[in-house]
């Protein structure tokens, strides 16, 4: 479908959107935009020319709002704008605002719908611009789900438009000339001369005129920053550890803080003895709170010397204390009083097993954390009228809510100012740092407190990815997969996460099935349904959140009934996709791999095709099997997004997910004991090491109309790719991570 239609069909679900969204929530407010935050402070001679655009006599400044974790956010938003706009990157100035509702995320919308990604069918097609409505009247000012991109790339060109034909509105004005004869490079204003108007001396005048709205945007033929590599803008900075991260403010009479919570998360702490503190230097304050104690001291490092000499008592912990018992109460919930929803059901697969040679698995996947390299941190300075926040956090406008109603303050009063993250993987989406560091601030009223989690306790505090098992039932016949029926029970991280925000989600949850549901192929006889298994130790979204898990009991499945069958991996999937998006990543990998090719001794490839977010992403996977143990070689991974933005950070971001998932399925798990996660560091929880690390080879496909995001989609492959890999070189299948319970890796 060519680029025209795409806009046709948006332009239909705009429409849709206000209709449904205005049966919903009245159509002014659908149709209604947010003010403008830019507004609030605009001076005599600043041209505002819409949420992310200001220039005047100083500069250029875009606004980047959604938070960047590491994964270029900021950089690709100043890439689209500047786009349009004709500016340079070098000529621009990025910042991420203020958070505002303004800064809606409408792309949230397509995993908010229970509807599989391909499907364009007026029910789901008109959902998705309901959800849309949603989003906006809700103000959702939301980093993740991989939708910076996809939330992005129409609306930030677009406002680049605008600003870039009111600048030529403003030139033609001074100049008499019309616009239409006038163009822009470079940050200026081009005369049928040759004469140069730079962008910063007509702000003054373009300040004085109503945007230009009606705009076009340019053709890709005629881009010159997306799809080109581009030296990101942060790259110098964190190539010479310049680069300021939340973790990294600093203001003048600042203290410092930590803090110890409850090891066993959610429980109240009962009782400490701080007597060893007294005359230890530096330390000015020790603070009792419901959860735990806190040291406020003149440096970080005296606030955790501190809180080791403090004595506190624990209350239990609110879920089961051993980890034996989580996977009991996971495996007693295939029942049809915990049933999610069956979401899945092509053909008829009770009656297709009947008499069937059947075979049956079950898959396991544990409990993670989220270790960013930036533990969590955040400096507060709390006032009578004025609460000011310095931190990353993928939520803005929650935080002000949240902090708001904790202070019994007005949501305007509270101000954050969002900073660069080292890292999230879901981690920023809680607000752990936040409460505490207000909860502090608020003992020492008018001081800046910087507090900073020791990383032990950024283990304990975390809220992981959810504990999981598959049980899987399947036939086939004639060499083909006939029958494939997969129950999956996990901890529903949505709604552990949701209840934390004070929004309880109604309805069956996506995210349980999410990457096996969906799966792109046309088995005869299909089922999938979901379990939900009552919150144990409380949950969140983790790195592609439940395709993470699902993914793994998925593919790692069907790969069983593959080679049950005695058919190729890659050959059967090709023959059971029924989706071009996805034919075409198998075919990219096969190509990448030369699948099918004489392999050394002692080697083996595995393949995985998983839809997350809307993104079907294939990975091959090779390795050898060593006397030490399995050596992981080479990866090829391909995804279909639509449109790649910036191609140098997109193999980045993919190599990187590949990276994580590998890592955790090879190394990684939290278990519980005595109601306390066993694993406190790195050490304990390492992911892939730097001499494991594979040789990984990227593809970005741009098939698709739709625009998606990739900073998730690289992750549920990766485990179940190099599973079945590792099947291949061994014999041995891998039905549980982490995977070093069972083989060793070198």
């Amino acid at each position: 479908m060519g680029r025209g239609k795409t806009i046709a069909r948006r332009s239909f679900l705009i429409g849709s959107a206000a209709i449904l969204g205005g049966v919903a929530f009245g159509t002014y407010l659908v149709k209604r935009d947010p003010e403008n935050p830019l507004l609030a402070d605009a001076v005599a001679g600043d041209a505002v020319f819409n949420p992310w655009v200001r220039i005047n006599a100083s500069g250029i400044t875009l606004v980047t709002p959604h938070t960047d974790l590491g994964q270029g956010a900021t950089a690709m938003q100043a890439m689209l704008i500047a786009e349009e706009l004709d500016v340079e990157l070098e000529q621009i100035t990025t910042t991420p605002g203020v958070p505002s509702a303004a800064y809606y995320n409408t792309a949230l919308a397509a995993e908010a719908v229970p509807f599989r990604s391909n499907d364009d069918g007026f029910s789901a097609t008109a959902m998705r611009g309901t959800m849309g409505a949603v989003m906006k009247v809700l103000g959702a000012q939301v980093t993740g789900g991989s939708t910076a991109v996809p939330d992005s790339f129409d609306k930030l060109r677009l406002a680049g438009a605008v600003a870039r034909e009111t600048l030529k509105a403003a030139a033609a004005a001074e100049t008499g000339i019309d616009a239409a004869q006038l163009t822009t490079a470079r940050g200026a204003v081009v005369l049928p001369d040759g004469a140069r108007m730079d962008y910063t001396t007509l702000a003054a005048r373009a300040a004085q005129i109503e945007p230009v709205t009606n705009v076009s945007l340019r053709d890709p033929s005629q881009w010159r920053l997306i799809g080109k590599p581009v030296q990101r803008l942060d790259i110098i900075a964190k190539s010479t550890g310049t680069q300021i991260y939340g973790i990294d403010i600093w203001m003048e009479g600042m203290v410092h803080a930590s803090v110890r919570s409850n090891p066993r998360k959610g429980a109240p702490m009962t009782g400490f003895d701080a007597a060893r503190t007294e005359g230890m230097r530096g330390v000015q304050k020790i603070v009792g709170l419901p959860y735990g104690v806190a040291v406020i001291a003149d440096n970080t490092w005296r606030a955790f010397r501190a809180l080791e000499e403090i004595d506190i008592d624990w209350d239990i912990a609110p879920y089961p204390a051993e980890q034996a018992d989580h996977w009991v109460e996971v495996a007693a919930s295939f029942t049809k009083e915990r049933l999610d929803r069956e979401w899945r059901h092509d053909g008829d697969v009770d009656a297709a097993l009947e008499g069937a040679d059947v075979i049956t698995a079950e898959y396991r996947a544990p409990y993670v954390a989220h270790q960013p390299l930036e533990p969590l941190s955040a400096v507060v300075k709390v006032g009578a009228t004025r609460v000011d926040i310095w931190a990353a956090h993928q939520l803005p406008r929650f935080v002000q809510q949240r902090v708001a109603k904790r202070l019994d303050m007005d949501t305007e009063q509270i101000h954050l100012h969002n900073q660069f993250a080292g890292g999230s993987f879901g981690h920023r989406l809680e607000f752990d740092n936040i409460d505490v560091a207000v909860d502090v601030a608020h003992e020492v009223p008018d001081t800046p407190v910087k507090l900073t989690f020791r990383r032990e306790e950024d283990f304990a505090q975390d809220y992981n990815r959810q504990i999981g098992m598959a049980r899987g039932r399947g036939a086939h016949a004639d060499g083909k997969v006939t029958v494939l029926d997969l129950d999956i029970a996990t901890v529903s991280a949505s709604r552990s996460q949701s209840r934390r925000l004070g929004a309880p989600m109604p309805g069956p949850d996506t995210q349980i099935p999410a990457g096996a549901w969906n799966m792109r192929y046309a088995i005869p006889d299909l089922r999938v349904r979901a379990y939900a298994v009552p919150e144990l130790a409380p949950t969140s979204s983790w790195r592609s959140v439940g395709a993470s898990t699902a993914g793994f009991f998925a593919e790692g499945f069907l790969d069983e009934l593959i080679h049950a069958a005695g058919a190729d991996p890659m050959e059967e999937r090709l023959r059971l996709v029924n989706d071009d998006d996805a034919r075409r990543v198998l075919e990219a990998v096969a190509e990448m791999s030369n699948w099918g090719s004489a392999l050394g001794p002692n080697q083996g490839r595995g393949v995985a095709l998983v839809t997350s977010f809307g993104v079907p992403t294939a990975e091959v996977v090779e390795v050898t099997a060593t006397d030490a143990g399995i050596k992981v070689d080479r990866v090829w991974v391909a995804a279909e997004v639509g449109r790649v933005v910036d191609p140098v950070t997109f193999e980045n971001v993919v190599a990187g997910g590949v990276i994580w998932g590998l890592g955790h399925a090879m190394n990684s798990e939290i278990t519980y004991s005595d109601g306390m996660a066993e694993q406190d560091n790195y050490h304990m929880a390492e992911g892939m090491r730097l001499h494991q690390c594979p040789v990984i080879e990227v593809r970005g496909l741009e098939n698709s109309d739709t625009v998606r995001g990739v900073g998730e989609p690289p992750v549920p492959p990766a485990a179940p790719a190099l599973a079945n890999a590792i099947f291949a070189a061994t014999g041995t299948r891998l039905r549980e991570m982490p995977f070093f319970n069972t083989v060793d890796f070198v």
